[in-house]
């Protein structure tokens, strides 16, 4: 087991959102971004890797967090946006700059309400597995 395909898959995620047509107009981030955001936005988020190697080679399985943050009223322009954020990473074969994507597929969501200033939450949660 590695964890060195950990950044080559954040690369791989960055880019591929940044360039999804329907997220052209949501700006994405693995940082917050400084003021903590305006408007809606993505963030790549935190993760957790284990190992999966078998006996074929060395393995893991990172399951990672993709939050949209929004501060329009109501849900349905974060859940527009996430929506288009699980529609580009559904099944996505991503070229790594380490290691080999086998899979990636969503696993859950989250949606609620942040305490400070009514803004909205949603937290997708995927599974990506590498072979490296």
């Amino acid at each position: 087991m590695s964890y060195g395909a950990a950044a080559a898959l954040q690369a791989a995620l960055f880019q591929r959102l940044a360039a999804w047509p329907d997220l052209a107009d949501v700006p994405v981030h693995d940082a917050l971004p400084k003021g903590g955001g305006r408007g809606t936005w993505v963030l790549i988020g935190p993760e957790e890797v284990r190992d999966v190697s078998d006996s074929t080679g060395g393995g893991a399985e990172h399951r990672f967090t993709i939050s949209v943050i929004s501060d329009a009223a109501g849900f349905l322009e974060a859940k527009r946006v996430a929506a288009s954020v699980s529609d580009a990473l559904e099944d996505a074969s991503l070229a790594l700059g380490r290691g080999r994507l086998v899979g990636l597929r969503f696993l859950k969501g989250t949606a609620r309400r942040l305490a400070s200033g009514g803004a909205r939450r949603i937290d997708l949660i995927f599974r990506a597995r590498i072979e490296d």
